[in-house]
């Protein structure tokens, strides 16, 4: 029997050696595909992502463009409103100015109608030195 066992033995030996190299090459080739697959797969997530990128890059000079450009707009408001108000103080202090002489103005003419009052005149030569005393002492 030990001649038989043998060479039974011998081709189940040669028959598990060609199964388990075919199962080596399947398995080899089955990981070549998933690699590939995934290497595939990173790459495209990788050209993806750089596309999202190079948008993403071109979205943010374009709303930084616009955000500058409001940014002078807003600079130029405020310029602006500085001016104005600088200009509204000075017409406040030009008009305290003029409401100032008016008053003054107003008393001299005051106090000359005051001297004045009682003058009855019948022609005009009479009122003329009246008159003419009267623009004395308001100029």
């Amino acid at each position: 029997m030990v001649g038989i066992v043998s060479p039974l033995a011998d081709v189940v030996a040669g028959a598990s050696g060609a199964l388990v190299s075919y199962l080596w090459k399947a398995a080899t080739v089955v990981l070549a595909i998933m690699l590939m697959v995934v290497g595939v797969g990173s790459g495209t997530g990788w050209w993806l992502a750089s596309a999202a990128r190079d948008k993403a890059m071109v979205d943010l000079r374009t709303e930084q463009g616009i955000n500058a450009q409001l940014r002078a707009g807003v600079d130029a408001q405020n310029t602006a409103i500085l001016a104005q108000a600088k200009l509204a103080r000075e017409a406040e202090a030009r008009g305290a100015a003029a409401q100032q002489a008016a008053a003054a103005n107003g008393r001299r003419y005051d106090q000359a109608l005051q001297q004045i009052t009682g003058v009855r005149a019948a022609s005009c030569a009479d009122a003329m030195p009246y008159v003419n005393q009267l623009l004395e002492k308001v100029r």
